[in-house]
């Protein structure tokens, strides 16, 4: 079972819901996120493109971006190298937008994931030189390609890395020391002597800075107009970046996704348009949630079963009728993702219910045959069942490759530091990472990182924060319109929850193809009945009841109900939402968690 805490910090909660025009509720889930004063209250609720942090604080971007400026004046060759994933994608296409509308001589690549592996290596840097590349700009990736970039120079290159993960570095006995590629500029907000204020911004965002910066540079009265209208269309890449790689919605990071979702209503982009079109979303009601579950994995899939170049061709394309069919093609990829997905993902809980990892506080998995695109996938589904780091690790052409996924109390990448021996390649940060690796080198590695985690049961047990305990009679369709507010959701912004305690199912419907999800009416000690449907978990929840009373009863709440007789009683965590059925909206509750 998860453990339960009541987040009780406290706040003139009245005063701050009159000053804003909020329910007092609202109120306290803000200040249950660390937002205290007026000011930051303010830029949560209206926050706008003028409280963005001024990109000029990004170490190197000013550099960066005059270098840009000679070599675009010059008519040097530019070449962009990226990433295959939604950020790299992203940040490559905002780079090459951004530099051709400068009137740029500029390319761009986005490395095979099965033929070159992550990031920038120097067979792309001899492909580079052999096509007459002056210079080579990267993006969401570069930051730990010192050899690579240093290669490039020592041939005459002039290299830029823009980046936004942890800079590499070695342990000594005066502290870290940190490894940086010796090239003309790095924009990377986590280098130690970068004064930018808030380091958590994606890939996306440090290109989206560096054009901005650029655009200061080269603009020219007369062309002022057309670069704010490429920056307007820009934010939605840079929003959609952040999302899916799960940046916090916090800060610049909240302005820059609500600034992208409310330009997407009317998307500027025609692939992005396309893309919505396609998967039927409705561009008026999109979230954080169509982002990053609809959108994202569309535009990732392609690079995880191809080349992600399908999915750069779609934001590149001119037209809403030329980008259809590419959007169409990367739903068809993103389907048969998912069905690759779900076998390898049966594969790890068939090697982890063997019992051989009971002991294991890591999870370090080897499933030889799995797509080597799809371990990221797979180990961040093994995470969320286990509520332990996992490692998946694939057979590639060249060696074996992986990906690893962390929870909240376990820093990914500066413990994979400590077993670096045994990577051929890594990078990552707190929560994910990558790495290649020999096969004769698993077992070791997995005994060794092992070794040295120090995580105790507490940091395995799943931990659940009540915002607010509130019956279920307060909520009103007019109460969920304003929980909008709050939105987007994600990382370090999660849906508030709800709980009230000794709520009565007295019937339950089944629902769904596999029977695997149900709807409940319940009753709280007023005799008020509501609707509370559960969308996940259901294979847990009947045996839970079934302790909590006996399998008769259990059968007989689905089979006729419980009216009349002894109900089904349990505590539950649930978050409000609006039912649309055949043009009415009623109120209905999803049941996050219970007891």
């Amino acid at each position: 079972m998860s453990k339960w805490f009541l987040a009780a910090k406290k706040a003139d909660f009245d005063r701050i819901a009159k000053e804003f025009g909020i329910d007092p509720v609202i109120a306290r889930i803000i200040r249950n996120r660390d937002i205290v004063t007026d000011e930051e209250i303010r830029l949560f609720l209206q926050g706008g493109r003028e409280d963005l942090h001024e990109p000029e604080l990004l170490k190197d971007v000013k550099k960066a971006a005059e270098i840009l400026r000679e070599k675009i004046k010059q008519g040097k060759k530019i070449r962009i190298i990226g990433d295959y994933d939604v950020d790299g994608i992203c940040s490559t296409y905002i780079l090459y937008k951004g530099l051709k509308c400068c009137g740029a001589d500029v390319d761009c690549v986005i490395p095979h994931r099965m033929k070159d592996g992550y990031g920038i290596n120097e067979n792309l840097v001899e492909q580079a030189i052999s096509a007459g590349v002056d210079t080579i700009l990267t993006c969401d990736n570069g930051i730990a390609a010192k050899e690579a970039l240093e290669f490039g120079k020592e041939n005459g290159l002039t290299c830029i890395v823009t980046d936004h993960h942890e800079v590499p570095f070695e342990e000594t006995d005066a502290g870290k020391k940190y490894i940086i590629p010796n090239v003309d500029a790095v924009v990377d907000p986590k280098q130690e002597d970068c004064t930018y204020p808030f380091p958590s911004i994606c890939g996306a965002v440090v290109a989206y800075k560096l054009i901005q910066v650029l655009f200061d540079t080269c603009m020219r009265t007369e062309t002022e107009t057309a670069y704010k209208a490429v920056l307007d269309e820009l934010i939605e890449p840079a929003g959609i970046a952040t999302v899916c790689d799960i940046m916090p919605l916090i800060d610049e990071n909240r302005i820059i996704v609500k600034l992208a979702m409310e330009s997407l209503k009317n998307a500027k982009n025609p692939g992005l348009r396309a893309l919505m079109k396609v998967n039927e979303l409705d561009a008026s009601k999109l979230t954080s949630f169509s982002i990053g579950y609809v959108i994202g994995p569309c535009l990732n899939a392609t690079g995880r079963l191809d080349t992600a170049q399908l999915s750069l061709e779609l934001l590149m394309a001119e037209s809403f009728e030329k980008a259809v069919p590419l959007a169409a093609k990367l739903k068809e990829y993103n389907t048969s993702r998912k069905e690759l997905t779900e076998e390898g993902v049966e594969k790890a809980m068939e090697l982890l219910n063997s019992g051989s990892y009971d002991d294991d506080r890591v999870l370090v998995l080897y499933l030889k045959d799995v797509h080597e695109s799809l371990a990221g996938i797979i180990a961040g589904r093994v995470r969320e069942r286990s509520g332990k780091p996992t490692f998946v690790l694939t057979s590639g052409e060249e060696g074996v490759k992986g990906s690893a996924r962390s929870i909240e109390s376990y820093h990914i990448y500066e413990e994979m530091t400590k077993c670096k021996q045994y990577f051929t390649k890594y990078g990552g940060h707190k929560m994910a990472a990558g790495l290649s690796m020999r096969e004769e080198d698993i077992e070791a590695f997995r005994t060794e990182i092992n070794a040295n985690c120090i995580l105790t049961e507490d940091d395995f047990e799943e931990k659940i924060t009540i915002d607010v305990p509130m019956p279920l009679s307060y909520v009103t369709e007019s109460f969920i319109e304003n929980l909008s507010i709050l939105e987007p959701f994600g990382a370090a912004n999660e849906k508030p929850v709800f709980a009230q305690k000794n709520i009565r199912f007295v019937r339950g419907y089944k629902m769904g193809k596999n029977q695997n999800m149900a709807r409940f009416d319940v009753m709280d000690e007023e005799n008020r009945r509501y609707t509370l449907v559960c969308f996940r978990g259901l294979e847990k929840l009947i045996p839970y009841m079934e302790e909590k009373t006996d399998k008769q009863t259990v059968q007989t709440l689905f089979d006729q109900g419980l009216y009349g007789k002894q109900p089904v009683i349990l505590d539950v965590i649930y978050y409000p939402s609006i039912n649309e059925y055949r043009g009415k909206t009623s109120v209905q509750y999803i049941l996050e968690d219970y007891r």
